[in-house]
């Protein structure tokens, strides 16, 4: 019998991060075109795209009830997909596929200008889509995150170019991520760092470039929306360093290992695209923790230092020779395995099928049933309402978040409860109630339960 070697043993390992990757998309294709909400962002992202698209104010004043606090572009793409499908959810969550195909592509090209084997090319890839299946719900999901990466990741294979125009060309992919989502900064910033030690001129090009298409980009939606960006991203929101923490502890739970590599690699190789990716992972790092103790942040401010660390992944294994190799690779994929085999509800949702097939059907059924429902609906999975076909009337989490910290009063919205103004209110499950205490004595003086299940509490007037 033939014994194993490090290559086939690598090639094992990839193709169990490859197949981990297919059960999880596996899941994403069979609910992407159904009715079924993933995250209150969908619904969100979808009333506004229908806003631009029908003409209305994308960025409503100060006094509205639906805030807008991301940069415009995302609204543009989606809008236009949503036109094709008809449905601006739909659309989303496609961009969003497209978008996670095109980030795959991207590391892929960086590792193997690198000058890793294709086997070894791919792994970053593959871990960093199995870390957001297995970790987060993004993969498919409306929500402009994964598109800004994209736009990102393709400045980065730009600039790795040295052709006359690479720079400007760079920049301005750098700018439009920005105002695809304003949080996705740490790729140029850890360009820029490590140019200013690799090549200052090149540095100082991508700085004025950059700097320059942000200023007129600036201008552009000064004039464009009557109001500025700072002012539109700056919205009210509570933030805590215990949320900080245990976000952080979660997200190094399976982490860690590639971390490990990276440093090492960085400590024991000093080469310019080791030096680029150790920044890279630095600044995110810092940027994405300090994200993560704002209130109602998800782990997609962490998605630049999965990137960054699954390109120090790729370099790490591709510098190791003999068993090092796919015992690198391994030990940075275990993790994932282990939350895969540790965790019920994830095996629920992605396993088992007749599981995801009884929430469709359920999601479908409280659809119907807000729709049937005469009158304005109050939705925190604001999905329900969008496909319900009812005018947005709340957003809840940061009309919420502005009564919590005090920027907003509640008066108005509870006074809007009381006179059962609302022919239909929807909350998430579990407390507390996303609108405070003023809302919910409202509400229960008001409103009855009608019936509850896995996507909530549903309320009609008593």
């Amino acid at each position: 019998m033939t014994k194993p070697t490090p290559r086939y043993a690598l090639i094992a390992v990839t193709a169990l991060t490859g197949l981990l990757c297919a059960v999880g998309l596996w899941r994403v294709l069979t609910v992407l075109p159904l009715q079924f909400p993933f995250d209150p962002n969908e619904g969100w992202n979808a009333y506004h795209t229908a806003a631009l698209m029908s003409g209305h104010a994308l960025y409503p004043g100060p006094e509205a009830y639906l805030v807008n606090n991301y940069p415009p572009l995302s609204f543009y793409v989606v809008g236009l997909v949503g036109l094709l499908v008809g449905d601006n959810i739909i659309a989303g969550r496609i961009v969003s596929l497209l978008a996670v195909a095109a980030i795959g592509v991207a590391m892929t090209v960086f590792a193997r200008r690198q000058g890793a084997s294709r086997n070894i090319a791919v792994l970053p890839a593959l871990w960093f889509v199995a870390g957001l299946l297995v970790t987060t719900d993004y993969v498919g999901m409306d929500d402009p995150q994964l598109l800004a990466h994209a736009v990102s990741l393709a400045g980065l294979i730009v600039l790795m170019r040295t052709s006359r125009h690479a720079v400007a060309a760079a920049a301005a992919l750098f700018v439009a991520a920005f105002f695809v989502k304003h949080a996705v900064v740490a790729l140029p910033a850890a360009s820029f760092l490590w140019l200013l030690i690799e090549d200052r001129r090149r540095a100082f090009q991508l700085a004025g470039y950059g700097l320059g298409f942000l200023v007129a980009g600036l201008l552009a939606f000064r004039l464009g929306y009557g109001v500025s960006l700072f002012a539109v991203v700056a919205t009210a929101r509570g933030y805590s360093l215990d949320q900080l923490t245990a976000a952080l502890l979660h997200w190094l739970s399976w982490t860690a290992p590639a971390i490990v590599a990276l440093a090492l690699l960085a400590w024991f190789v000093r080469e310019s695209a080791v030096r680029f990716v150790a920044l890279y992972a630095a600044v995110a790092i810092v940027i994405g923790s300090y994200f993560l103790g704002g209130a109602g942040v998800d782990p997609n401010v962490m998605f630049d230092a999965d990137i960054a660390l699954g390109l120090g992944l790729a370099l790490a294994v591709h510098k190791l020779d003999g068993w090092k190799r796919p015992l690198a690779a391994a030990i940075a994929v275990a993790p994932l395995f282990v939350i895969v085999a540790t965790d019920k509800d994830w095996q629920a949702a992605y396993l088992d099928r007749p599981v995801v097939k009884a929430e469709a059907f359920i999601a479908h059924g409280d659809i119907a049933f807000m729709a049937a429902q005469k009158g304005l609906g109050l939705c925190e999975m604001l999905a329900f309402c969008y496909w319900a076909g009812k005018p947005v009337a709340v957003d809840m989490f940061n009309v919420g978040q502005a009564f919590e910290t005090g920027a907003r009063s509640d008066a108005e919205v509870a006074r809007a409860v009381q006179a059962k103004r609302y022919a239909v209110i929807q909350f998430d499950p579990g407390e507390p109630y996303a609108l405070g205490e003023n809302v919910y004595q409202a509400l229960m003086q008001s409103y009855r339960l009608h019936h509850s299940d896995d996507f909530g509490t549903f309320y009609v007037p008593k």
